[in-house]
């Protein structure tokens, strides 16, 4: 089953009646260096480009784009491990209760994380993410729906621990006791006592989940553990280059960054390029083999000198930590034993079936950021019927050209609109870390088919369930016509002292 039937297939247990469509954008892989840009040496890593779109269609009424995922999936074949990282969740608002958010969540992470499922060949799996409130993401504008309701910061990383709960928990129960897994979180300036009293006491609010209870998290990084690979080959001697992977719109990526960069003079340069000098006994040039130690030290800034827990305790202080709002690292690590009989061994850079290439996914991300808004319920449903004939149109090569699209470029790199909110982007790497693969790809680029939509992009079910139940009505709270009469609340008078004559 591929993973346009498996979201279908977990939207059917939603409660009412209503039909869902699903859009997978999946690219195929790409050679990709950025992944651990100061590891020395470098692996070789492999990118795709995960787009999810879903829609929803209440009966006699259009269909209206209500959630979207966006990921990156990288693989390392030198340890055998692969990473999904989800970039980018956001819920527009316009769907009806409950929001297939959650569910459509759970299921692409359990997708990924089940061996029998997993469309890369890896044993190991690295789950990252990065959890910080916004009133918006994918869909622009969207704040400004009265029906959205965005979570509050310590409530999203609440959501976020208890959707990764419930995924393992799921995963446990498949797997077996063969499976090792691995949970960690940190909060950054919070300490671990600090950090169960925040989440839980969200969750108290809540119906507790069995899924919570069964799971072991370790409040702190996975880079000092040995039960589970980590992705880069570990150096000699291993540094932060070789255990912080690097990702867009990581707060993670932009510290390593200044760490790689920084002199111990306090000031800030570029790694030098290694000098040469010409060999006189072969008249060729070869390595300055006469550089020592410290110089070859300095090159890498004081990425071998700060420690791993000197790193997250240092995350603590930056802007995007302290701004006001309580942010989250979530890593949760998953090793299964080798296939009995072993996979086929194929290429990973050979595309599969289903896969597009990757400047159709990062078109119809750009069309979406910058050419659509979903403040309210008309231009919602103009926005999804527009980007739906767009990815169709895209595999039949006869997308439509809206009139905004039509005096800019589609793929141009997304930036603040004077009609839309900014999308919250880590700023620009420093150069010099990150470095270009330019050998070529042996495979051809895959070609979108409407065989292709049809079988792999696009799909829908119709769910006829029962309607969800009331809420049950809060102490207090009124509701309709009752008012339930909660405790007695003592105030105390303020005696204010006179002022003398």
């Amino acid at each position: 089953m591929n993973l346009r039937d498996t979201l279908l297939a977990s939207l059917t247990s939603l409660p009412g009646t209503r039909t869902f469509h699903v859009h997978v954008l999946l690219s195929a892989p790409r050679k990709h260096s950025g992944l651990f840009p100061y590891a020395h040496p470098r692996p070789r890593t492999y990118l795709q480009d995960l787009l999810v779109l879903l829609s929803e269609q209440l009966p006699d009424s259009p269909r209206v784009l209500v959630t979207a995922i966006e990921a990156s999936i990288y693989s390392v074949p030198t340890t055998s491990c692969g990473v999904l990282y989800i970039s980018k969740v956001d819920s527009s608002g316009h769907a009806s209760a409950p929001s297939p958010t959650a569910t459509l969540v759970r299921s692409l992470l359990t997708y990924y994380g089940d061996p029998s499922t997993r469309p890369i060949d890896v044993r190991h799996l690295w789950l990252q993410l990065f959890a910080r409130a916004q009133s918006q993401y994918l869909f622009p504008n969207s704040a400004e729906y009265p029906g959205k309701r965005p979570l509050g910061d310590v409530q999203l990383c609440a959501w976020w621990k208890r959707i990764f709960s419930e995924v393992i928990a799921d995963l446990n129960t498949r797997a077996g006791r063969n499976t090792i897994i691995k949970l960690y979180y940190v909060l950054p300036g919070y300490n671990e006592l600090e950090a169960i009293q925040s989440l839980d006491a969200v969750r108290a609010r809540r119906a507790p989940s069995i899924a919570s209870s069964e799971c072991q998290w370790t409040y702190g990084h996975p880079y000092s553990q040995s039960d589970i690979p980590l992705p880069c080959p570990q150096g000699s001697p291993p540094t932060l280059g070789h255990f912080i992977p690097s990702f867009d719109d990581d707060p993670k990526s932009r510290f390593l960054d200044e760490i790689a960069h920084t002199t111990d003079n306090g000031g800030v340069t570029s790694p030098k390029a290694k000098r040469r000098k010409p060999d006189s006994a072969v008249g060729r040039s070869k390595p300055d083999e006469d550089e020592d130690e410290p110089a070859r030290e300095a090159r890498r800034g004081e990425l071998a000198r700060v420690t791993a827990e000197e790193f997250w305790e240092r995350m603590s202080f930056r802007q995007e930590c302290i701004s006001g709002v309580v942010t989250a690292f979530f890593s949760v690590g998953l090793s299964a034993p080798a296939p009995e009989p072993p996979r086929e061994v194929l290429s990973p850079l050979s595309p599969q079936p289903g896969q597009i290439p990757p400047r159709m996914v990062r078109r119809i991300v750009a069309t979406l950021l910058d050419h659509h808004e979903f403040s309210t319920t008309e231009r919602a449903l103009r926005a999804t019927e527009t980007l739906e004939e767009a990815i169709k149109g895209l595999c039949e090569d006869l997308a439509p050209v809206s009139r905004s699209e039509r005096y800019a470029t589609p793929e141009r790199e997304p930036g603040p609109s004077s009609a839309m909110l900014e999308v919250p982007r880590t700023p620009p790497r420093r150069p010099g870390g990150h470095v270009a693969d330019i050998s070529p790809n042996p495979f051809p680029e895959p070609v979108a088919s409407l065989e292709t939509y049809h079988s792999y992009i696009y799909g829908s079910v119709v769910v006829s369930n029962a309607p969800l139940p009331p809420k049950a009505p809060v102490s207090g709270v009124k509701d309709g016509a009752q008012d339930t009469p909660g405790p007695p609340v003592t105030v105390l008078a303020v005696r204010k002292k006179r002022k003398a004559v």
